[in-house]
């Protein structure tokens, strides 16, 4: 400043004395002064020569003082930013570093809080694998003894009952047959009872109706209504009708397949091999057993073309015969395998067809029980596919625990390592200063 006003004194100095000499100069123009006005004007260009020297020396000096005053000031100015900046990095080293400390602390706490929640979550999640281990286990037991129950009940109820239709049946065999030979010291009281008998006998359909109602009883007595039918045409548009049917499970729910049976009563061919018994004539016998054979064949036959038609129907039919000495003649000429195998038909007397109905019923039974049994699979499935979800929904919040688990130790790990390799170079604060820093707000204020 002291600069500046010494040279603007100069500067009105200077023009000043060249006013005054323009001034002098205009009034001595024309005169005869002249000599005198260039010896005066020699002596003002020493001066001001002399003064400009003067003023360049003091102007230098003022130069060289404020370079050394501005230098001075310069050293003053940087000293204080220094200071400044000193601390400041020492504030910011500190805050940085309680920071730090901070979220050390609560990186650790995190870590803790995971640990705490994944071995709580492992607990659990054992804790439920041994409920359900043991709930599964428990029912697995359970269904093997309620099926073990079910097959030792059904086992012994099939075997009682076909032990006492076995025993059944042949105790009638047996009383029957006691009947018989009581019944053959009365023969003679009874001739002419028998000479009435062949006469109705005789009459064909006579015969028939007598074998279809002796059929109908047998049936009825062992099936129920719904097991069997009456006067079917087994034959898809066939006019042609069997006696009866026994419908039979199929493989599908609700389907079903008929078993023809048909009653045949040749009493007359009968009759007369049993008079040829008794005449003792061996060509007799031998005639008249081809003749009960030829019909029995002929019988055969007519129920294979009428009834049989797979798949409505079995693939074999049943042929009733009314009387046991009736069948048991047949199944003594050999004809039982010769029917089963050329016409795919099997004989039955009354006896033999209340044990096939027997056995029948008991597979309807056992039928019945399987299909039960097949529900209880069916449900114990459904539980195991059930399980399965279950398994995968644990499965999929095991892999999602794995996952935020990850997360976090890419949080902590790497995160905090760069963080700190960030802050490596700067010096922490003490904590008294670094909470001054934290406390204050943008623009220099405080809270």
């Amino acid at each position: 400043m002291e600069i500046t006003l010494f040279i603007l004194a100069c500067l009105t100095l200077s023009a000043s004395v060249f006013t005054l000499i323009v001034s002098l100069k205009n009034r001595t123009i024309g005169t005869d002064h002249g000599k005198e006005w260039d010896k005066q004007n020699e002596k003002i260009e020493k001066a001001l020569s002399a003064t400009r020297q003067e003023m360049a020396a003091q102007l230098q000096s003022a130069l060289a003082s404020f370079s050394a005053s501005f230098a001075e000031n310069q050293k003053l100015i940087f000293q204080q930013q220094d200071k400044r900046l000193e601390e400041v990095s020492r504030a910011l080293s500190e805050t940085l570093e309680a920071f730090r400390k901070t979220l050390d602390s609560s990186v650790k706490s995190i870590d803790l809080r995971m640990a705490e929640m994944s071995a709580q979550q492992e607990k659990n999640a054992q804790a439920l694998r041994t409920t359900v281990d043991a709930k599964l286990t428990e029912l697995r037991q359970g269904n093997e003894k309620s099926l073990g129950e079910i097959k030792a009940s059904v086992d012994e109820k099939l075997q009682t009952t076909l032990e006492e239709r076995i025993s059944r049946s042949f105790r009638e065999v047996s009383t029957r047959l006691a009947e018989v030979y009581k019944g053959l010291g009365e023969m003679q009281t009874l001739a002419n009872g028998v000479g009435d008998l062949k006469r109705v006998l005789s009459n064909v359909k006579t015969r028939g109706i007598l074998g279809e109602i002796q059929l109908g009883a047998i049936l009825e007595e062992i099936l129920s209504p719904e097991q069997y039918e009456t006067n079917v045409a087994t034959v898809p548009n066939s006019a042609n009708r069997v006696e009866f049917a026994v419908k039979l499970p199929g493989q599908n729910a609700g389907e079903f397949v008929y078993l023809p049976i048909d009653s045949k009563f040749p009493s007359d061919a009968y009759l007369a091999l049993q008079d040829a018994y008794e005449s003792g004539d061996p060509e007799a016998v031998k005639a008249q057993s081809a003749e009960l054979a030829g019909r029995i064949k002929a019988f055969a036959k007519d129920i294979q073309t009428k009834y049989i038609s797979a798949p409505h129907t079995t693939d074999f039919a049943i042929m009733f015969l009314p009387t046991e000495g009736l069948y048991a003649e047949v199944v003594k000429m050999g004809m039982v395998e010769v029917l089963q195998r050329s016409y795919k038909i099997n004989i039955a007397g009354p006896t033999t067809m209340a044990a096939l109905l027997n056995s029948l019923q008991t597979g309807f039974r056992t039928l019945a029980i399987q299909k039960r049994s097949g529900e209880v699979w069916e449900i114990l499935g459904a539980v195991k596919t059930e399980f399965d979800k279950f398994e995968s929904a644990l499965k999929d919040a095991q892999a999602r625990l794995e996952q935020a688990s990850r997360g976090l130790d890419n949080l902590v790990g790497v995160r905090t390592r760069q963080i700190q390799r960030k802050l490596k170079s700067v010096s922490a604060l003490p904590e008294t200063e670094s909470a001054q820093w934290l406390e204050e707000v943008p623009g220099g204020g405080e809270k």
